[in-house]
Parts: structure tokens; C-alpha cells; sequence
């Protein structure tokens, strides 16, 4: 009877462990799709790294209806009317060499930015679209220095198998969005510049 009674009880735990989890999974599921922050356009666009994945992202806010200017090395004269920036992660050998910049010139170009976005109160969204072939050492030192400054991240999912950006957005509670693909972040970017059709 007390080994019967034993195995009771730690049922008992087990099922009330796997009720916590799916709860605080639900809870987490919620936050991240429903209480997003919004934003406003206009929107500018530009690279930190100078990747390709910059092109990409003004072909989803384009497609998701957003009003917005793509600048590759985008400075504060920039900014203009801008209400918001999307800063696109990921640091391309190639790319800075065609813009004839050194990793320490696109870091002070974009430390510049932000500090005037952070002085005229105009949010942040950082993307992250190549994935794991976009992550390394050179990449990582720009998502370290400024994903910590983001209003919202997107990430695509293969390139946080680290759960590198996980744990920089929990630290800075910055809401995360993780994308199988890039094109999945059309949908988001309606949801968080309020561009669904209203229902008739």
C-alpha cells in the first residue's frame, strides 16, 4: 500500500508539472501574438552588417502594405518624418566592401542612428532574415550590440538554434517573433502597423 500510494502521488506531481507548462506555454503563446507593441509609418529601413537580407525586408514591408524607405547606410539626416526603424541583422564581408565601409565604421554609422532614434522617441524593430548562414562571429558582434535596443525582433527560426536572440530578448524583455520563413513576417508586419482590413 505505501509503494501504491507512493506512485499516486508522484502522478500527482507529474500532472500538475505538465499543467504548469502548458500553461506558461499558453501564457507565452499569448503575450508574443497578442499584446505586441504597434507602430506607425513611415518606416525606414537599413542595414546593420550590410547583408543582403536588407532587400528582403523592404520586399515584405511592401508586401504587407507598409509605407516605407529603404536607406543601406542610413545616418540621423535619414530619419526625416520616419516614425519608426527596422534595422535588418547580419554582417556581410561582400556587402560592406561594395559599400566601402570596415566593420568599426558600420558599427559608429548605426550607434549614430540609434542614438538619434533614441533622442527623437522613435522605436526600434530588429530583423533577422538569413538564418543560420547569416550567423557568425561578425554577425553576432552586431546582434549583441544592438538587438539589446529593439522594440521587436523577427527572427527566422534557424538562425536562433543557439537561442542567442532568446536569451538577449528575455534579458531586455523585447518581444520575440520567431519565423520558419522570411515571408511569414508580411503577416506580422500588418498586425504591428495595425493594417488589417477591418472586419464588414
Amino acid at each position: 500500500m505505501p509503494q501504491q500510494s507512493f506512485k499516486k502521488s508522484n502522478l500527482r506531481l507529474s500532472l500538475l508539472f505538465l499543467g504548469s507548462v502548458l500553461i506558461l506555454g499558453l501564457i507565452s503563446t499569448t503575450y508574443s501574438q497578442s499584446n505586441l507593441p504597434k507602430f506607425s509609418p513611415p518606416v525606414l529601413i537599413t542595414s546593420a552588417g550590410q547583408s543582403a537580407e536588407v532587400q528582403l525586408a523592404t520586399v515584405i514591408a511592401k508586401r504587407a502594405g507598409v509605407d516605407a524607405t529603404l536607406v543601406k547606410m542610413a545616418t540621423p539626416d535619414n530619419l526625416g518624418e520616419n516614425k519608426t526603424l527596422i534595422l535588418v541583422l547580419g554582417a556581410s564581408l561582400k556587402g560592406l566592401g561594395a559599400a566601402g565601409l570596415d566593420m568599426n565604421e558600420e558599427i559608429n554609422r548605426v550607434k549614430t542612428l540609434l542614438a538619434a532614434c533614441e533622442s527623437r522617441n522613435i522605436p526600434i524593430i530588429c530583423l533577422h532574415l538569413g538564418g543560420q548562414s547569416r550567423r557568425g562571429e561578425l554577425s553576432d558582434k552586431i546582434i549583441n550590440l544592438f538587438l539589446p535596443q529593439a522594440d521587436l525582433a523577427l527572427v527566422v527560426r534557424s538562425g536562433n538554434q543557439d537561442e542567442l536572440f532568446t536569451k538577449i530578448c528575455q534579458t531586455n524583455n523585447i518581444p520575440l517573433i520567431l519565423l520558419d520563413r522570411p515571408s511569414q513576417a508580411v503577416v506580422n508586419f500588418k498586425e504591428i502597423f495595425q493594417l488589417n482590413s477591418p472586419l464588414p
